[in-house]
């Protein structure tokens, strides 16, 4: 039952408050002196206070009442409190109203105004006192987690994120192979390095391989190295990923994209730890730990033939599935903040515009947003104007996910003309970034 601390000198004006609570099903406290009532908030949990704004006979100023007010107010700053009194001074209301207090009003009251005001106000401090307590927990956890692990700087503030983190820190010493699901540009590289970072072999090497960013038919050669001479260019011997990462972990991203043949042969990896170069016959033995990530339906593929649903197993032992940015809500102001590295500040009207778009690149489309905005922005401060995402939700709206040839031109720039990293980063295919390419006139010999 909610409770309220009525202060008030006059026992007539407490018992009629108490009897109008109780018919509401609201305990009330009744005290008639500002002493009594601090004395009250210190031992007992109280959701409102009313309290009277004289306490002396033949007392109108109001004084007593401020310095009560301010006195709560510095002990329980976040308590809503009505202020009451028979003499009403309009300067010392608005006074109080800016210092905090939740209402003034006038002896006699009206029932209805009062109760409406009170249900209003308990209803607000339980949901924010709810908010605090769970706002409390998530920083207790999130401080263990960065005490007991390494979590490699990753910044986090979302439920949703957080259990992702601290599932990967207590998998991360498990020999099991592990597999991140999540849209691109999420982060799923990051959970990678958190696991890698806390497992028996972190002090081994971490070796990272994208296999989108590799053309097919180089991608065996990539994984398991290859002879000289076992394909055209192959001038000389050279290792593959899984004999780097020997006695470490291999990352292996957008495994969706691995060829049929590679998949074959990743598999043997998997069962045996043996595997042969390109061109070679000499069996070769690899202890790896395997984590591997995808946006692709893996289960959709292999009910299309494209991957073979045995390797599936193997690689989701365990899998972790990292939500799209627009999913995790409470990140998104902290990591804007820590891409614009301090150099400027995000205004109200920025936030609201960030808090309410899509966000179809996820956290890289963040990212190079802060970095344009900075760039963009006049002032200490960036606002919505600077971040144009009203032009960018127009487009997600008819289908181009808010991608200009402005931002194609820097995807490509800081991919040094990849176009596998250049489309990851910008949330899209190959196929899809190279039509764009072709309808902004972005020619393909240029990157």
């Amino acid at each position: 039952m909610p409770t309220v601390l009525i202060i008030d000198d006059n026992t007539s004006v407490s018992m009629a408050l108490e009897v109008l609570l109780s018919l509401h099903d609201i305990e009330a406290i009744c005290v008639t002196s500002p002493d009594q009532g601090l004395q009250v908030l210190e031992k007992n949990d109280v959701d409102l206070v009313i309290q009277d704004m004289n306490f002396t006979a033949d007392t109108t100023s109001g004084e007593e009442g401020i310095r009560l007010f301010q006195q709560i107010r510095r002990v329980l700053p976040d308590m809503p409190i009505i202020l009451l009194t028979a003499w009403t001074h309009l300067d010392t209301a608005v006074d109080l109203i800016k210092a905090g207090a939740a209402d003034y009003l006038a002896k006699p009251w009206n029932d209805e105004k009062l109760m409406t005001t009170v249900r209003n106000l308990i209803e607000l401090g339980q949901s924010n006192r709810a908010l605090m307590r769970r706002v409390q927990r998530e920083r207790k956890k999130k401080h263990i987690l960065e005490s007991q692990y390494d979590v490699s700087g990753f910044l986090w503030q979302d439920s949703a994120t957080e259990r992702v983190v601290e599932m990967a820190c207590q998998l991360a010493r498990s020999d099991v192979s592990i597999f991140i699901a999540g849209p691109n540009g999420a982060g799923k590289e990051r959970i990678a390095e958190i696991i890698q970072k806390n497992s028996n072999v972190k002090e081994g090497p971490y070796i990272v391989l994208n296999c989108g960013a590799i053309p097919a038919e180089l991608i065996e050669a990539e994984l398991f190295g290859a002879e000289a001479g076992a394909y055209t260019g192959a001038n000389k011997a050279r290792e593959g990923k899984f004999e780097a990462a020997d006695g470490g972990t291999l990352f292996l991203d957008e495994i969706g994209n691995l060829p049929l043949s590679g998949q074959v042969k990743l598999l043997r990896v998997l069962e045996t730890g043996s595997f042969q170069r390109l061109g070679s016959n000499k069996e070769r033995k690899v202890r790896v730990r395997i984590i591997s990530a995808t946006n692709a339906d893996l289960p959709a593929m292999i009910k299309a033939g494209q991957f073979r649903e045995d390797l599936y197993y193997r690689l989701n032992v365990i899998q972790l599935t990292l939500p799209g940015l627009a999913e995790r809500p409470e990140d998104i102001l902290l990591l804007a903040r820590h891409f614009l590295n301090e150099e400027k500040t995000l205004d109200e009207s920025a936030r609201a515009a960030l808090l309410r778009h899509s966000w179809p690149g996820n956290v890289r489309e963040l990212k190079n947003l802060m970095q344009r905005a900075k760039l963009l922005s006049n002032g200490s401060q960036v606002g919505a104007a600077d971040l144009a995402l009203p032009d960018i939700a127009e487009a997600s709206s008819t289908g181009d996910s808010g991608i200009d040839k402005t931002a194609i031109e820097q995807a490509l720039q800081q991919a040094d003309g990849v176009i596998a990293q250049a489309a990851a980063a910008l949330g899209l295919s190959r196929q899809s970034l190279y039509r764009r390419m072709d309808r902004f006139g972005i020619h393909r010999s240029a990157t």
